[in-house]
């Protein structure tokens, strides 16, 4: 299994027919908290890094927004186009944040990435979001992160241990801190990189539930298990079924968490 950054961010260009149908949608509360904090409105011209199939620039379209995006990978960038097809204010890059080359002279009222800034390179990533944004512009960033409340699904302990089998075991304690305990690694680095001041933060959590195809579905737009070796795979999502299987309706509960972490240029 590859373990390079650079390898690993590139796979998920693997999943992009199932990625924006096995992964969940953010809570619309995101993007009114986006707005209100940042104070932008139609059709200020945005920047998305790292768009994927067009999870988070749907939304923002369809309120009004240009938006400029760049994505690393060519099928998910085919697939965001597509999706994206009836936005003429929509347009879509392929390349990675790092060597895309924006047009001169184009600034931005808002930089943003939804489950994809941690794939960019912070000593690029932050000065260029800073070079690329008019004066008092902000960067936003979120992640969709599996969420352990203390009410979790005992599912996950007992995976655990299939993960522990084949070598891919959850680094650290388990179960990890609940969602409101977890800190926020983005406030230091926002502020260590010398370019913004954060000015809002947010969490939000919800729980869905999925049978063993679906939560299957999910698992396979996950870089680790893209990467991971085909037996271990197949050993795990055989575990997952069978142990499935034997609830009265099949399904486990998942709880997400995004933190929306949004920085002001200075």
């Amino acid at each position: 299994m590859p373990h390079d950054h650079r390898q690993l961010r590139a796979t998920f260009d693997q999943a992009a027919a199932t990625y924006q149908d096995a992964r969940p949608d953010y809570p619309a509360e995101l993007y009114t908290d986006l707005l209100d904090i940042t104070g932008i409105t139609p059709p200020a011209h945005l920047l998305e890094v790292g768009c994927g199939p067009g999870k988070a620039t749907l939304p923002l379209a369809q309120r009004g927004f240009r938006i400029h995006a760049v994505e690393l990978g060519e099928a998910l960038a085919t697939e965001a186009r597509q999706r994206l097809a009836e936005y003429p204010d929509v347009t879509v890059d392929t390349s990675s944040f790092e060597a895309w080359e924006p047009p001169p002279g184009l600034r931005f009222a808002l930089v943003y990435a939804a489950t994809a800034w941690k794939w960019v390179d912070p000593r690029i990533g932050y000065a260029k979001a800073a070079a690329l944004l008019d004066e008092g512009g902000h960067l936003a960033v979120w992640n969709a992160d599996h969420a352990m409340p203390a009410d979790f699904d005992p599912f996950f302990t007992e995976i655990q241990q299939v993960y522990e089998e084949i070598g891919e075991g959850h680094p650290g304690p388990w179960p990890g801190p609940t969602p409101e305990d977890r800190p926020n690694p983005l406030i230091p680095e926002f502020e260590a990189s010398g370019h913004f001041t954060v000015v809002g933060t947010k969490l939000y959590v919800w729980a869905l539930r999925y049978t063993a195809d679906e939560y299957i579905a999910l698992l396979d737009t996950f870089s680790g298990h893209i990467a991971m070796d085909p037996p271990k795979r197949e050993h795990l999502y055989q575990e997952i079924r069978r142990r499935l299987a034997t609830r009265p309706d099949a399904r486990l509960t998942r709880h997400w968490s995004v933190v929306l972490t949004i920085g002001q240029r200075r």
